[in-house]
């Protein structure tokens, strides 16, 4: 084996809270996990001001300052954390092969995939800075609405999802505009219908986001315009939802997971976090386009561990049979 390569029992491929809580039980079962975390180190919880809705934490906590904590715990018990991502797998032998910015090779017994999925923006250069600042910009209604209580807030999308957020932000805030850049819902007749009679909800069809507006902090109001007439106007508001979907991180395991037509690895078994190749298992949103919270993330990540845990322990008890028959 060349200098280059490194053989380690168990990859974890990205962080966050799937990444983090899958290395603290890979670590409490001595599989001396390995985790490269990715891009985005502690993933889209780095970006969050607040947390309030993760058990345990009663006043609150930073999404960055979480990602802090779940990292030195996982480092407790010996993980080995490290910076870089990884850019290539190759899965098709007992062996995974990894390799780490292109350059260093890693050999794994098992590796758990917790790459996560990526919220789509507008791009615009307004939207970017409140994100930036945690200043009224989010892609998660459930995560955020909260701090929107009584207040009112525009969001953007037109499927399930965007409806979803929307009549969930409905409960919680005073008026919910919605903007549709057609003349009509890609959601379902059942999902559109639900927000269309919801009361507190304006639909404002074929209208697009110009700027969103704010105090240099704080936004403040959202400058739209029709499409079709080109008029322009600005409405009022505290928040910016956006909900025009997620792309999950996976695109280096095209053609060697099984990936559902979005990009989302597909579990080989419900109920569990294996992949179609054995001794690959995936956890966090890399594999969930419907919950996508931090604590069903986390949860994944033990359910990963532990798959892992007992793969490998399947694997030594047969490897001990089978060598054991020429004693």
């Amino acid at each position: 084996m060349s200098d280059t390569i490194e053989r380690v029992k168990c990859l974890i491929i990205g962080s966050g809270p799937a990444g983090y809580t899958a290395a603290i039980y890979a670590s409490r079962a001595n599989m001396e996990p390995v985790l490269y975390q990715g891009e985005q180190p502690g993933g889209q919880l780095t970006t969050t001001n607040d947390v309030e809705n993760f058990p345990g934490y009663p006043e609150g906590i930073t999404g960055p300052e979480m990602m802090m904590q779940l990292q030195k715990q996982a480092e407790r018990f010996g993980t080995d954390v490290r910076h870089g991502w990884v850019s290539k797998v190759d899965f098709s032998g007992d062996i995974h092969k990894a390799w780490i910015n292109d350059e260093k090779e890693i050999h794994a017994d098992t590796v758990i995939i917790s790459t996560g999925a990526s919220a789509k923006y507008l791009g615009l250069p307004s939207e970017q800075k409140y994100l930036k600042l945690g200043g009224g910009v989010s892609a998660c209604a459930v995560c955020d609405g909260f701090f929107y209580r009584n207040q009112e807030v525009v969001i953007v999308g037109a499927g399930d999802s965007a409806c979803e957020e929307a009549h969930y932000l409905s409960k919680l805030c005073k008026k919910v505009t919605m903007l549709v850049r057609r003349d009509e819902f890609r959601a379902s007749k059942i999902m559109a219908q639900r927000v269309i009679n919801t009361e507190n909800i304006e639909i404002l069809y074929n209208t697009e986001t110009e700027e969103v507006l704010g105090d240099g902090q704080l936004v403040n109001g959202v400058r739209v315009f029709n499409n079709k007439t080109n008029e322009k106007h600005d409405i009022e508001a505290t928040g910016f939802f956006v909900a025009i979907g997620h792309k999950p991180n996976t695109d280096i395991f095209k053609g060697i997971l099984d990936l559902d037509e979005t990009g989302y690895i597909i579990n080989a078994q419900p109920g569990t976090s294996k992949t179609n190749v054995e001794g690959v298992f995936v956890s966090g949103d890399a594999a969930d386009h419907v919950y996508r919270q931090a604590i069903t993330a986390a949860g994944t990540g033990c359910m990963a561990a532990l798959d892992a845990e007992r793969y490998l322990a399947a694997k030594n008890a047969d490897f001990e049979i089978a060598t054991s028959s020429y004693n």
